[in-house]
């Protein structure tokens, strides 16, 4: 976890951008502090994109600052991409190149010595579990092998600061499971990183805060967790019975704390205000008719939750989001 005595690797101050009348980003400010893991999060054409390119140098704001480590990114961009790693949805290795040539051409845009590209090449590629791999040509690897290529890539500065535009999209479930623990390992070692994810879920299981980001503006900044906590305002009871009973629903629904049920596969939600009383209910409940319970568990909202409530989603929503931003990944790697 970071510390919040520690200094701003990213300050942003009133950004605004405007493609000519479109106001993709609008008056966003937000800081991330030195190793932190940070995320950014909202529907396709929230303006995350965006955000990611300005910091990075890529485009120029209408408006308002970006600084990385306290340098001006409009005014420095040159200083500022030494400080900074990318890896976007566009970045990819040099596929009629070996492994070990894309790393040792990576490392020679940031002049480094021939001896300081070999031995962080050495030291990434076996972290990333690719080191035997070294002089195969990109072009055979899989999908998954040129992603850590890219990784390892982005790293060979030693940069204090990752910028990753879906880091996963597109991967298979072990492959993305692996870059998802090597950023994590990379993070409790120090580097900042700065993330976009269609994926909420892993945003929530990496990421110290989130910021949630809807039609250009900023709505939300806080932890995963605060934020579940924050939003959360019906609790919901699931609970399995080893002998289900028909009609169980229709009394258990005229329970004085339950305001409505739900049925789940072979689960029962039931929704409440107030979590003891339903639990004391529900004892009562069970008891009187001698059910038998296989499970009983309390719910809490997830960041998916979240999102869904503060950006007016639905969850087929946040499905084809995810959809969306899959394809959107495969025709960027066909063009």
């Amino acid at each position: 976890m970071f510390s919040m005595l520690k200094m701003n690797i990213i300050s942003v101050n009133n950004l605004t951008k405007y493609y000519n009348d479109l106001l993709a980003v609008d008056h966003i400010s937000f800081e991330v502090k030195q190793g932190e893991f940070f995320g950014l999060l909202g529907p396709n054409g929230a303006g995350k994109t965006t955000t990611i390119r300005i910091l990075t140098g890529l485009l120029k704001p209408t408006s308002g600052t970006v600084q990385i480590m306290g340098v001006n990114v409009t005014k420095n961009p040159v200083s500022v991409k030494a400080q900074v790693g990318v890896i976007s949805e566009t970045t990819n290795p040099y596929s009629e190149m070996s492994i070990w040539d894309n790393l040792m051409f990576a490392g020679s845009m940031h002049d480094m010595s021939k001896y300081e590209r070999e031995e962080q090449a050495e030291n990434l590629l076996k972290l990333l579990g690719i080191y035997h791999r070294r002089n195969d040509k990109v072009e055979n690897l899989s999908k998954g092998l040129r992603k850590r290529v890219t990784i390892a890539m982005a790293l060979i500065h030693d940069p204090p600061l990752l910028v990753l535009d879906e880091p996963t999209a597109g991967l298979d479930v072990q492959s993305a499971r692996m870059i998802r623990e090597f950023l994590r390992k990379l993070n409790e070692h120090g580097t900042t990183i700065f993330l976009t994810t269609h994926y909420i879920e892993e945003a929530d299981l990496l990421c110290d805060r989130v910021g949630i980001i809807k039609s250009g503006k900023l709505i939300a900044l806080d932890s995963p967790e605060n934020l579940k906590a924050a939003s959360s305002g019906e609790k919901i009871v699931e609970i399995s019975f080893g002998r289900y009973a028909t009609g169980i629903e229709s009394e258990l629904v005229k329970l004085p704390t339950v305001n409505k049920i739900k049925k789940v596969g072979d689960k029962l939600q039931l929704y409440t205000n107030d979590l003891s009383k339903v639990i004391h209910e529900i004892s009562k409940f069970i008891e009187r008719k001698n059910l038998q319970i296989v499970s009983i568990n309390t719910l809490t909202p997830t960041l998916e939750d979240v999102l869904v409530k503060l950006t007016g989603l639905s969850s087929l929503d946040m499905e084809r989001m995810e959809q969306i931003g899959r394809l959107r990944q495969m025709r960027m790697k066909r063009g």
